[in-house]
């Protein structure tokens, strides 16, 4: 019996839907591994709207961060201190992975990925990566260009999502080094700069640490998550969606939280009238870190145009939160609702999985990293079937 057929009576049998295949001595030591994994990942205690599921698209992807799929089809995925850059493919465009490969060793906490014209671009703490031509040797990959090392070097928020945007720029956040402070640029801020690193410039300041941003698929204005500061308790402050139709807008850090939090020791210096509020204000402390706007056709047409945010909870909070997908709800710039659409990865006080990225498939379906149980699932919609 073929391996995948042997994987398919499996997941019958645990009423899950599939597991990661990697290379293995032969079909039935696979097969014990497949059913190990799947049994360790309790998806039965994942709660979603009527007519959605979630399966196994890969696993395990050791610290799986954030992701970006390339026009070829290959799905490139960060990690944090594990230094690993993978590739995980689906070469029969199935929905489970065939392959998870290690495409970089030995980094710097590479979490952002971005690709553009058949290179793939690394974020680590302070430098950007460019791996040209990398579809054509996943396996011996040639040794990356420097594209910029001029980015601050502190670990504290130093973790970078980046994303190339509608005007061919490379987005690059750098986070405040700390809980609170007041640093000069480029620290609290989303960078821009070119693909080859040169004509770096600011786009937005008062960015506590943003790890997740998209463009509205129409109007191509950039939207981004923000962790609000710790410390003022555990209500306060929420966590943030923000809208920068324009470049040069201010939003709040370390002055003002949420669009209404005066910060004690920063506060008296610039009062939040003065500064761009959230389009949203999110769970205090639930770690919102990848967002993206709904764009494929396989969710009911009210999906459409929507953001989805992983949210990847609290880590001191006295009563956990987070740990879940959120759905913000639009009706053009105006956010209408923010409601769970996706929980179960915490029972109780304990948490089995942490959402990082999300990530729209050709297919419609979405795509869910986790780097506490380094799987990425995949979220399709089957309606009444």
């Amino acid at each position: 019996m073929k391996l995948r057929e042997t994987l398919g009576l499996l997941c019958l049998v645990l009423a899950c839907s599939n597991g990661q295949v990697a290379s293995s001595p032969g079909p039935q030591a696979a097969a014990r591994a497949a059913r190990r994994r799947t049994a360790a990942l309790p998806l039965q205690q994942i709660k979603l709207p009527p007519g959605f599921r979630i399966s196994l698209f890969a696993h395990p992807v050791k610290g799986a961060r954030s992701m970006v799929l390339s026009p070829a089809g290959t799905l490139f995925v960060g990690s944090r201190p594990e230094g690993v850059v993978y590739a995980v493919l689906d070469r029969e465009k199935d929905g489970v992975a065939d392959e998870v490969i290690p495409i970089a060793r030995g980094l710097n906490f590479p979490n952002g990925v971005a690709v553009q014209d058949g290179s793939l671009y690394v974020a680590e703490i302070n430098r950007i990566l460019r791996y040209e031509g990398i579809e054509g040797s996943l396996k011996k990959p040639p040794k990356p260009v420097v594209v910029n090392d001029s980015y601050p070097t502190e670990e504290h928020h130093g973790q970078k999502f980046i994303a190339f945007g509608p005007d061919g720029m490379l987005y690059v956040p750098v986070g405040a080094p700390c809980n609170i402070c007041q640093r000069p640029d480029p620290y609290a801020s989303i960078t821009r700069i070119k693909p080859d690193g040169s004509g770096r410039e600011m786009f937005a300041r008062g960015v506590r640490n943003t790890m997740g941003f998209d463009w509205h698929p129409r109007t191509r204005q950039l939207w981004f998550t923000d962790n609000g500061r710790d410390m003022l308790g555990d209500d306060v402050p929420p966590d943030e969606l923000n809208h920068a139709p324009e470049a040069g807008l201010h939003f709040g850090y370390p002055f003002c939280h949420a669009g209404e939090v005066t910060d004690p020791e920063f506060g008296a210096q610039k009062p939040c009238s003065d500064l761009r509020p959230p389009a949203q204000k999110l769970g205090p402390h639930v770690a919102a870190l990848g967002m993206r706007f709904y764009t494929g056709s396989l969710f009911p047409a009210e999906y459409r145009e929507q953001i989805f945010v992983a949210e990847h909870g609290s880590w001191n909070r006295s009563k956990k939160i987070g740990y879940r997908l959120s759905l913000v709800r639009l009706d053009g710039d105006r956010v209408t609702s923010y409601e769970t659409f996706a929980d179960g990865w915490l029972q109780g006080q304990e948490e089995w999985g942490r959402p990082v990225d999300v990530l729209v498939m050709p297919d419609g379906a979405l795509l869910v990293s986790d780097d506490k149980a380094s799987a990425i699932y995949r979220i399709t919609y089957a309606g009444g079937r």
